[in-house]
């Protein structure tokens, strides 16, 4: 099952490895703020080579994350593992705007001209 979720970086929480029957492995989570009407939290987990791209991100990255949701039972309780393999950062389409287009500053005491026709 592969979904894909936006939002902006909360928090990159500390690398977690070790070493199991495969070998090393390599653990970082991170959560991220859903930018709706209602926002959301939710915390992913990145392996490998993709907790490498966790450890740039920065606060208050905007960023695409596709992912795969799997649940395990361990002791009679459930387990829900968000597992990232794309991490796309959105890119901003603020643009700046050029001199000519900017107003000069009022002085003081100075009022705003009036183009308005009536």
């Amino acid at each position: 099952m592969a979904l894909e979720l936006s939002g902006r970086v909360i928090q990159v929480f500390p690398e977690q490895s070790g070493t199991g029957k495969n070998g090393q492995w390599v653990k970082q989570d991170f959560l991220i703020e859903t930018q709706e009407q209602y926002p959301r939290k939710v915390c992913f987990s990145a392996w490998g080579e993709k907790a490498a791209v966790v450890k740039t991100l920065k606060a208050g990255t905007v960023i695409n994350v596709s992912f795969n949701a799997e649940s395990r039972e361990f002791n009679n309780r459930w387990y829900t593992d968000l597992r990232a393999w794309k991490i796309d950062q959105v890119q901003a389409s603020a643009t700046v705007p050029d001199s000519s287009d900017m107003l000069e500053p009022l002085s003081p005491g100075e009022s705003e001209p009036d183009d308005l026709p009536f």
